[in-house]
């Protein structure tokens, strides 16, 4: 391996991305655009906020301008206000509130809800206590996935705690949802995904895995499917391919698609780790998953029946995948970041080749666990130190600057109308002019 430093950071070159490139073939550009394939995002209202996990286009990337690049700990905050217990969950938006979960020792949950304009926590609603409290690795939290809303209700995941639905004016709870003891080592960290009148939710675990759609009205499961996988921690996605809409999900060994209307495995392709994390992506024909631990990220045509690994997978690379960061799909190219090195790639999106990699500050193992996002021709990538590399997106390595919260920083942000609003390990805080 070869570095060059330009700058403060290092551009990165070695003998695997020019055998990755030789491996990419011409024919992934015509089978990809065979058919139509995109993620199905919010529409109508919900399209203004951030209404889930990586928001309205359901993979981090950013419509609309005004968005400030540089800030501090003080710099272009708006306001900043302590937030109880720890959670490594997004913050999620509708119209001037915004919602976030936490957990705190013994296992106990919540939800809280703050006024967009000042920051002010307006209620908080306690999650029914779980019989037992998970086991929870160092970076896992009692609260590490992020809500989602439709505007009408907050739909939180708490794990052993269950599936509960709150009345965002005042945090009422509508319906909870118990979804027995999680058997996960690590506890749970998946997100549930707002697909129609249902929301999906999957749970690889020792025993009982599953893929579920319930009712957003009612709560009451509309169909439940078993998985043979044991061991995850992602989010599942809805993606359009064709005619057909499929529920898709990265996960131990092997990428799975769904049925929504009733819950059957359409397709299956194997490829990746043992623990997988990070949140599929679409783009150019293709769903892309990085399969975690640093082993290969796979693009895989959609739209498929039964085991279509040796049919459907285009490209992959040999290594250098996330283990938690998700990756971002950004006009036409793909970012990862190799959290165990610190390294960010960007590829080719149509043919997988490798158009650069760079390291981002101090290599430490786990460092990043934020997902990337695209926004305004930038891309932004933060570590857990909660240092954020501000790189210009395009066919070359160019970090533009960084930016330093002083403390750290695990979850996702959600942006609206021209501010950032992050969750840091204590505290809530808007980022942005006014």
């Amino acid at each position: 391996m070869v570095y060059r430093t330009p700058g403060t950071a290092e551009r990165y070159h070695s003998d695997s991305m020019r055998r990755r490139e030789v491996l990419m073939m011409p024919a992934a550009l015509l089978r990809g655009a065979e058919q139509d394939v995109r993620m199905i995002e919010a529409t109508g209202e919900a399209a203004r906020w951030w209404t889930r996990w990586r928001g309205p286009s359901g993979q981090g990337v950013v419509s609309g301008t005004g968005y400030p690049d540089k800030w501090s700990a003080t710099e272009n905050v708006a306001w900043k206000v302590e937030t109880p217990g720890r959670g490594n969950s997004s913050p999620v938006v509708w119209r001037d509130r915004i919602f976030l979960t936490t957990g705190e020792e013994g296992g106990k949950r919540s939800a809280l809800c703050f006024d967009r304009g000042t920051g002010k926590l307006l209620w908080r609603t306690e999650a029914p206590a779980a019989a037992q409290a998970e086991k929870l690795y160092w970076k896992n939290t009692y609260a590490s996935s992020t809500p989602a809303t439709d505007g009408k209700r907050l739909y939180c995941y708490f794990g052993n705690a269950g599936l509960l639905a709150l009345d965002l004016a005042d945090g009422k709870v509508a319906w909870h949802r118990p979804l027995g003891t999680i058997t996960l080592y690590h506890g749970s960290g998946g997100s549930p995904l707002l697909y129609r009148d249902r929301l999906i939710l999957f749970q690889d675990q020792k025993t009982d895995s599953f893929v579920a759609a319930i009712n957003t009205a009612t709560g009451e499961i509309v169909w439940k499917t078993p998985r043979e996988e044991n061991a995850g921690w992602g989010t599942p996605v809805a993606i359009r391919a064709g005619n057909r809409d499929e529920i898709v999900i990265s996960s131990q060994d092997r990428v799975t698609a769904y049925n929504p209307d009733n819950g059957k495995l359409l397709w299956w392709a194997r490829g990746t780790m043992f623990e997988t994390i990070p949140t599929p992506v679409v783009g150019d024909g293709f769903v892309f998953c990085a399969s975690g631990r640093a082993g290969p990220t796979l693009a895989i045509k959609p739209g498929g029946e039964g085991d279509v690994t040796t049919t459907n997978v285009e490209w992959q690379t040999p290594r250098g995948s996330p283990f938690v960061p998700s990756p971002l799909y950004y006009a036409g190219r793909l970012y990862t970041v190799n959290d165990m090195a610190a390294i960010a790639s960007c590829f080719h999106a149509a043919t997988g080749k490798t158009l650069w990699q760079g390291r981002l500050g101090v290599a430490k193992n786990e460092g990043f666990t934020m997902s990337p996002i695209g926004v305004e021709g930038k891309v932004f990538f933060t570590n857990d130190d909660g240092e954020v590399f501000v790189l210009k997106a395009g066919d070359r390595f160019e970090l533009l600057h960084t930016n330093s919260f002083g403390e750290r920083v695990l979850a996702s942000p959600a942006l609206v109308e021209g501010r950032w609003y992050w969750r840091t390990e204590r505290h809530l805080m808007a980022i942005g002019k006014g």
